[in-house]
Order: structure tokens, then C-alpha cells, then sequence
């Protein structure tokens, strides 16, 4: 967003909710702090520590909230929400990820010589980029050699392959073997409570027999990361894993929610109807303002006996079509606001969050984290 638009942006402050242009993401810090607050309470019963994923948010004040109430560090999913914590002042970040090529290593690299930075890997190749650039950039990078415990999307696929990364990387100028990552994203949106514990158990021993084998061969193991928000408490309570990365606890969109319950809706999209006709209206935020992954939005507030049909609800590209089931009332230019389906996917489609506290606008945070930083430039990511 440019000067101008976040001078625009601005002027919304200190209006009701219901008045900002749309479609807007609002913000509502109060249950956004609750929370927080909920999940440092929950993590203190479990042995592993809290990282933090701040995909979700990629907002630098929100994982200042989160270190506050007790988190070690955050976690991110590129190097450029990795740079935009880093330049705001965060101090140790966790890419959730592999950095691959000449652009993005070289950021990585000069983040690390301004905040501790670890960096997962699966592979001599990568490996062999990051400690070239660490050295000529001067700093160091921390690294977890990845495992695949059953997503099957990166991490080496045995336990002999991860040793013989481990002994490569640990004599590498510029990097330093920190431990092993291990991540059970195939277990995390299981709806089914037993079957996501037998299934992260499974995954959470393979990791731990990756881990035994590291310190066996004398390789370093400070860190043994896994988890989200979906597995919290079941890799959390193993003695084994030092970290967990949950993240959509702050915002609880409408697929999480049901998922983990306890937590408050901290994030909605404030819409206005444009056309309504017979037992239909239509809104103003389609998949191009709104996250439908994992889960249909749902609405909330004062136009709750508003539903979705599910047999015939429609979500374009600026629109969604919402089927009345009883007389509601609603006419062209009414307000409502709807729960994302999926909260990373929604926050990544706007440039600020207008936050708000009871009905009104307090201030506008920019979502910093959606861009690059690069001599060339780099698009939302």
C-alpha cells in the first residue's frame, strides 16, 4: 500500500465498524489479546515450547503480543516474512521451510547477521548455498535437518539420509546444526480427535527416532521442533520436542474453530449487500476478499438467522450469494460481517487490518509481512 492509500486508511479511525469501505478485515484485538492469552495459559502444561507461526497474521506487532505472553521465538513460512520480523525487531525466527536459490539466500543471510535465524534443510545442495552466502554475507545461519513424517512434501525420507545431512552440515562454514524438524501437517486438519492422536503419535516417533540417532552419532539436537495448532497438545506434551509452531489460534477462522474449540473469533470481513432479491442477497467479498479453504464463511453478528445453504450457497470471485432461510430483512447498502473459512488465505489478500475494539475503529495496521524485501522488488507473497 502506497502513502496515499494508508493516509485513506487512516481516516478510518475512530469510526464504527460498520462504516469502513468494503470489503475490510477487521481486527478485534481485544479477543485477537484474549486469545494469546488463552493459548500461553494452555502451553503451560505442556512440556514444549511455543513458536508461533505467523503466516497467519504477518503482522510484527501481534508476534510482539505473542513473546510477551511467553512464546521463544516466531515461525514463518518464507524468508520475507522471516526479513519483515526481523527488521521490526524480533530476535530469533524459525523458517518453517527450505530457502532455495541465489535471491532468497542471500536475505536470509543478511537477516542472520541481525537476529538469530534457523532454516530447515533436506538437502547437501541447499545446505551448500546457504553457508556460501552466510560466509560472504558474515553471519551465521542456525539449521534443523527436516523429516518426512508422513505429509510428504519435504524432509529427507530416512533416518540415514538425515544423519548424513547432519554430518554435512555441521562442518560447514557459516552454519550451525541445531536439531531436526518434523512436521505432521498430514495430522493437523484431521476432524476426528482419535485419529489425529494415533496418527501424530506415529509421526511424533519417527521424529523422536531421528532425534535419538542425531545424539547417538553426536550430532546436535538443542531443538526438536514440530506441531501446529491442530496437534498442540499432543506433540506438546512429549518430553522429546522442545517447540511447536500453532498459529491460527490468535484469529480462530470458521474451519478452526471447530477444530480446536475455546478460542474467540478474532477476525472477520465486514461486507455490504449490493443487490437483494427475493430469499437472496448478495455481499461484496468474494474469493478475491475472503478465504473459503477448509470451510465455508459463516456470518456473524446481528444477521445471524442468516445462513448459508450449503445445497446452494455461491462464492464468486467479488460476490457471495447468500440463501435466506426465513424473511431477514436485508436491502442493498446493509452491513454484515463473515468468518473466514480460512484465515492465512484471507489475511494475504489485504494490504491493512483495520483494528477495532467494541464498535469502533482504534487504528490500521499494515500487514508488513505480505512483501518482499529485495534491491528488485518483490510481489505479495
Amino acid at each position: 500500500m502506497n502513502n496515499h492509500g494508508l493516509a485513506a486508511a487512516n481516516r478510518q479511525i475512530g469510526k464504527r465498524r460498520n462504516e469502513v469501505p468494503t470489503p475490510a478485515l477487521l481486527l478485534d484485538l481485544p479477543k485477537a489479546r484474549q486469545n494469546i492469552a488463552e493459548m500461553a495459559n494452555r502451553m503451560a502444561t505442556v512440556p514444549a515450547a511455543l513458536r508461533p507461526h505467523v503466516k497467519l497474521h504477518k503482522n510484527p506487532g501481534l508476534g510482539k503480543m505473542q513473546i510477551a505472553a511467553g512464546a521463544v521465538g516466531l515461525t514463518t513460512a518464507t524468508v520475507w516474512e522471516a526479513g519483515a520480523m526481523v527488521d521490526a525487531g524480533h530476535t530469533s525466527i524459525l523458517i518453517a521451510n527450505q530457502v532455495v536459490g541465489p535471491t532468497k539466500v542471500a536475505e536470509l543471510a543478511r537477516i542472520a547477521s541481525l537476529a538469530q535465524v534457523i532454516v530447515a534443510v533436506e538437502s547437501a545442495y541447499n545446505a551448500n548455498e546457504l553457508s556460501e552466502a552466510a560466509v560472504k554475507a558474515g553471519s551465521r545461519i542456525d539449521v534443523l535437518v527436516e523429516i518426512d513424517v508422513g505429509l510428504h512434501r519435504a524432509g529427507v525420507r530416512s533416518v540415514e539420509e538425515a544423519l548424513a545431512l547432519g554430518a554435512h552440515v555441521s562442518k560447514l562454514p557459516g552454519l550451525r546444526l541445531q536439531g531436526v524438524l518434523g512436521y505432521e501437517g498430514h495430522c493437523m486438519l484431521e476432524p476426528d480427535r482419535a485419529v489425529r492422536v494415533e496418527k501424530t503419535l506415529a509421526a511424533n516417533t519417527a521424529l523422536i527416532a531421528l532425534a535419538d540417532a542425531f545424539d547417538r552419532d553426536g550430532l546436535d539436537t538443542t531443538i526438536v521442533a514440530a506441531g501446529g495448532f491442530g496437534t498442540w497438545d499432543i506433540t506438546g506434551a512429549n518430553a522429546r520436542i522442545t517447540e511447536i509452531h500453532a498459529g491460527s489460534y490468535v484469529f480462530n477462522d470458521a474451519f478452526h474453530r471447530n477444530l480446536m474449540p475455546g478460542f474467540a473469533t478474532a477476525l472477520t470481513v465486514a461486507a455490504t449487500v449490493t443487490s437483494s432479491t427475493g430469499n437472496s442477497a448478495v455481499v461484496d467479498c468474494g474469493r478475491k476478499s475472503i478465504g473459503i479453504d477448509r470451510a465455508v464463511p459463516e456470518l456473524v453478528g446481528d444477521v445471524a438467522k442468516i445462513k448459508f445453504d450449503h445445497g446452494e450457497y455461491a462464492i464468486h470471485e467479488e460476490h457471495v450469494v447468500l440463501i435466506l432461510r426465513e424473511s431477514a430483512g436485508l436491502k442493498v447498502g446493509d452491513r454484515v460481517e463473515l468468518v473466514p473459512g480460512y484465515s492465512p488465505t484471507t489475511v494475504n489478500l489485504y494490504d491493512i487490518y483495520h483494528v477495532v475494539e467494541d464498535d469502533l475503529v482504534i487504528d490500521v495496521w499494515p500487514i508488513e509481512a505480505r512483501y518482499g524485501r529485495t534491491t528488485a522488488g518483490i510481489g505479495p507473497h
